[in-house]
């Protein structure tokens, strides 16, 4: 430790003498040089004799930029780290330090290109190294790792070996080669769709690592990316925000910031000017609201670092991933067995002299069969078996799963629906009940005062007629009590308003009609205390008092119920106070309550004067009886265009939409009325509860009403909590939709939590799984209608996969046993296996949502992944091919009168060529019209085309390779004539009725 301090004043007597050189603030290279000279330090370690060397990496230079001669990043880094309140106040305390980073608390940074530049040289960027995403070659050693894919290979090389050995280099490579190839091309197509879908997980992190952060810049308040911020930027936190670089508090109120992320402390700490300034970036805000001026940003940050250093594996699997690996594991299992009794078939068969060669004589001889001719034999054996556990094993099934939803994910971002868990595309295809709120989900969250009132008379258009003591008040009330700004240009003409849309659409009312002027009523008040708003108490106050009086003033503004219930006198317009007798308060009520039946959010402003003396002895607490009710607001926040039909569409579906909302019962009925989750003519008796009615049910209540329940109005972040958990006991699959940090419980309880992209806190994010961009619930709709696709695409797809691995799987089986042979080489199933896994998957994996979806009832959470229908389908045509490419076995030689080469090459092509037409049948798991919508899909239509064309080149040109015979013209009609009849069969076997009950009921599973 020693040599290091000796080290650093070293490194500072250096720097000290530079000082004194002229210009220094002009002359760039003098930095470099400072640098420079500084590290000879480490270069003569000799001369430190009682010291041990050291690593340049663990000392610290506290090198000046000439543009902040007064700080340093060493220095700003560590005040935050340790929170050094010395260091602060020796840098002139918070106002100091700002004057030293060259910024203004008010106005921010000036902001231009230059200034900028100059910060992110002087102290870095906002951005982290993350850790080196896997190369292309990770994935092929990673596919290579499969167990069967080793079998192969060690069969090709020794079928390899033996060929070259037996019949020469030049003809003796085929089988082996064959196998080579083959291997190689299922390998590269598993490596490039897994590389592919990394490379989809690290856009998907760079789209939601980046957040939008409020900061001051020229006198303004701007929204910019997380990565643009730099050291010196005034930056705007308000409950549920993240601090996004570490910094030093400068201005606000109440401020409460949760650490639990950094420190695992689960007691939030409060921030201050006076005894602790300091923000750490990463820590979340849990109340309140403030100004912080960064002083370090990247790597330079405690989060920075700890980010830098942790892996992130994308290797998600999802909850219907792990029941298809399940699936394909009991498939393989079987696939297995069948291989292992072929294997036992074949040697003895082989062993016992029953078998022949192409030239039809008998392959082993005893003690006359040549060695190499034996184990030549047996290795073709092996390659034939373990082929056929290859072909049992859907591979392509995983692969359907990463392609449907890296399609689908792309798509919904489109849509306006950023997916952050995979799981969530699956399990919103299985929702049975959405909770939603509100504001800014079924409305626009454009909110514009329309009515005010001042005791029960309507001000509406005679706001000259107002007291001049009331309207100071109200100035006060509106002002002060607010976490919005109002911004002026230079020119005057333009306002700008900032904060929540309530709070701008109150701002914006007392200035344009009451023209307040924000910036003289700030200098002329001053702020004591603030109690911030939040979801619980649906209010917030102040303590203020007029600079040069000693009068302090409490305001509180909220929910209107709940002001009037904390007052007991009103002002009228005359500015003449009143008391609220019983009567009074009635009419106040009914007042609100019409008011809301017009789909009114109503917020009322309370006031009451408070002496020095009453204030001293409890200033943390806001007095909150005996007020003053100052006036009454309507705020009009219009129902988003499209939201009825997006509701419409979700009902009509099978899904349960649940409005849950924190305004009065009137306004959540009126809304809930004109976007139709509510019908005029329904019975509102248990229809629309209230939270606190909610949760003083019992259990067993809840439990029973808890699926009647459409609204819930004035509910807190608990009593949706409670709602969802209360669902999925019940077995619902349940959405919800949530923006603030307080609805994180719920957001992470849900199936599928959504946030809003606009409105939402980035703790809600972090907690959701899907954002929804544009805050609309139509979205929200339209998440569900692609959810549901990407489940029925996957199960298109099964049911294409398990026909083709049934019907391969037993015929090889039979011909195994009954004579001896295997029709389909390991060469052949290995490229059905490719063609059909892979183009297969692509074909079926990216349709599109259709509107048929819409009119089935949800999947939910029992229903078997392969469902009555799907066994229906594929059983008739699994049973076709058997039935087909085992007579053509038995007795293609004599149907078609060709010999046993151009059989088995009949039966391949046919074998390809009916898997080719009935992924035409997969198309549609119900409807009897497979072909309503192709032209649509023109990879589909491009894919069978490939097939197609590749199935052509390796019957007739690839004759080594496939090990096939040439066909005439007679032959292939004959193989399209046998494959077409997929189709009539596929349209005929969907007239048999199938029972509700699942055929397997231990196929059923949790989705």
């Amino acid at each position: 430790m020693s040599a290091m301090t000796d080290l650093n004043h070293r490194c500072m007597d250096s720097l000290m003498q530079l000082k004194s050189i002229s210009n220094l603030g002009r002359k760039r290279w003098h930095l470099a040089f400072a640098a420079i000279f500084s590290l000879r330090a480490f270069s003569r370690p000799k001369k430190l004799s009682n010291y041990k060397r050291i690593k340049p990496q663990n000392c610290v230079l506290d090198v000046f930029s000439p543009s902040f001669p007064n700080v340093n990043q060493s220095s700003l880094t560590r005040l935050v780290k340790d929170k050094d309140l010395e260091h602060l106040e020796t840098l002139g305390g918070v106002e100091g330090l700002v004057s030293a980073l060259r910024t203004d608390v008010e106005h921010g940074l000036l902001a231009d290109s230059d200034d900028i530049k100059r910060r992110q040289e002087a102290f870095g960027t906002n951005t982290y190294p993350r850790q080196p995403t896997k190369s292309f070659f990770t994935f092929v050693v990673e596919a290579l790792k499969d167990p069967t894919i080793l079998i192969l290979l060690v069969c090709a090389a020794l079928s390899l070996a033996f060929g070259m050995k037996e019949d020469g280099p030049k003809e003796g490579w085929y089988d082996g080669g064959s196998i080579f190839v083959a291997v190689f091309l299922v390998i590269s197509v598993s490596a490039i769709s897994d590389f592919r879908q990394s490379r989809q997980f690290d856009k998907l992190s760079k789209v939601s690592n980046n957040i939008q952060v409020e900061v001051v810049r020229k006198g303004r308040r701007h929204q910019i990316s997380v990565f643009d911020i730099v050291v010196g930027d005034v930056i705007c936190l308000k409950i549920g925000d993240q601090v996004p670089a570490d910094g030093v508090f400068v201005e606000g109120h109440s401020l409460q910031i949760d650490e639990a992320s950094m420190t695992g402390e689960s007691d939030h700490v409060e921030v201050n000017l006076d005894k602790n300034p300091f923000l750490i970036s990463g820590t979340k805000v849990a109340d309140g609201y403030a100004k912080f001026v960064v002083t370090s940003v990247g790597m330079n940050t405690t989060w920075g670092e700890m980010m830098s250093s942790i892996s992130h594996d994308s290797s998600e699997e999802t909850p219907l991933q792990a029941r298809l690996n399940k699936l394909t594991s009991s498939i393989g299992k079987i696939g297995l067995a069948v291989a292992v009794l072929v294997l036992v078939v074949l040697l003895i068969r082989f062993f016992t002299g029953n078998t022949k060669d192409d030239d039809g004589k008998t392959e082993f001889n005893g003690s006359k069969t040549k060695a190499d001719d034996v184990v030549n034999g047996v290795v073709g054996i092996i390659a034939a078996a373990v082929t056929i556990v290859v072909v049992a094993i859907p591979e392509g099934l995983p692969l359907a799963v990463t392609l449907t939803l890296a399609y689908s994910m792309k798509r919904m971002m489109e849509d306006q629906a950023m997916v952050r868990k995979l799981s969530a595309c699956e399990a919103m295809g299985s929702a049975t009940t959405i909770c939603t709120d509100k504001t800014g989900t079924l409305t626009m969250n454009q909110m514009k005062v329309t009515k005010f009132f001042l005791g029960h008379e309507s001000m509406d258009k005679s706001f000259t007629s107002i007291a001049s003591n009331i309207i100071e008040l109200l100035y006060q009330g509106v002002g002060l009590n607010t976490t919005g700004s109002v911004y002026k240009s230079d020119s005057g003409s333009d306002l700008e308003f900032s904060g929540s849309p309530t709070e701008k659409a109150i701002l914006s009312w007392a200035v344009r009609e009451l023209n307040m002027n924000m910036e003289e009523l700030k200098r002329s008040s001053k702020l004591l205390h603030v109690e911030a708003f939040n979801s619980e108490k649906k209010r917030s106050g102040i303590l203020m008092k007029k600079n040069g009086d000693n009068i302090m003033h409490v305001h509180w503004k909220g929910a209107a119920e709940m002001i009037i219930a904390m007052c007991t006198h009103y002002y009228d317009s005359l500015g003449n106070l009143k008391v609220i007798d019983d009567t009074e308060r009635v009419e106040f009520n009914l007042l609100v309550q019409g008011m809301a039946a017009s789909s009114l959010r109503c917020i009322a402003f309370a006031h009451s004067q408070v002496s020095e003396h009453e204030c001293n002895d409890e200033i943390s607490k806001l007095k909150e009886n005996r007020l003053t009710l100052l006036g009454l607001v309507g705020i009009k926040d219009p129902c988003r265009p499209g939201v009825r039909k997006a509701v419409q569409d979700c009902q009509h579906a099978g899904v349960h939409v649940k409005m849950i909302t924190g305004d009065n019962v009137f306004t959540a009925k009126a809304i809930a009325t004109e976007c139709g989750i509510l019908s005029i003519d329904q019975d509102m008796d248990g229809a629309v509860v209230e939270g606190v009615e909610f949760r003083n049910y019992t259990v067993e209540e809840r439990m029973e009403k808890v699926d009647q329940i459409c609204v819930m109005a004035r509910s807190s972040p608990f009593d949706k909590l409670l709602m969802v958990q209360c669902l999925r006991q019940k077995g619902h699959v349940v959405a919800v939709t949530g923006d603030g940090t307080n609805d994180a419980p719920a957001l992470r309880e849900a199936d599928i939590g959504l946030s809003m992209g606009i409105q939402g806190t980035e703790v809600a994010k972090e907690s959701s799984d899907i954002v929804i961009l544009d805050d609309n619930f139509a979205s929200v709709a339209t998440v569900l209608s692609w959810g549901r696709c990407v489940y029925n695409n996957i199960q298109k797809f099964i049911q294409f996969q398990l026909t083709v691995n049934v019907a391969a799987l037993v015929i090889n089986f039979v011909a195994a046993v009954s004579s001896g042979e295997v029709p389909l080489t390991a060469v052949q199933l290995l490229w059905v296996n490719l063609i059909m896994d892979t183009l297969g998957a692509l074909a079926l994996a990216t349709e599109q949502p259709t509107k048929e979806l819409m009119d089935k009832r949800p999947v939910g959470r029992t229903e078997p992944l392969i469902s009555n229908i799907m066994w229906r389908n594929l059983i008739a045509q699994a049973l076709y091919q058997i039935v087909v490419l085992l007579t053509l076995q038995f007795g293609g030689e004599k149907i078609f009168n060709v010999n046993e080469k151009v059989k088995d090459t009949l039966i391949f092509n046919t074998f390809v060529l009916c898997q080719v037409f009935n992924e035409f049948n997969a198309r549609k798991l119900e409807k009897k019209n497979v072909f309503e919508g192709i032209h649509k899909n023109k990879l589909f239509l491009g894919i069978i085309g490939i097939t197609i064309v590749l199935q052509v080149v390796m019957v007739e040109f690839l004759k080594k390779f496939a090990d096939t015979e040439r066909l005439n013209w007679g032959q292939w009609g004959a193989c399209i004539g046998i494959a077409i009849l997929s189709w009539p069969i596929g349209f005929l076997v969907k007239y048999i009725p199938v029972p509700e009950k699942p055929f397997f009921s231990f196929l059923k599973g949790r989705t």
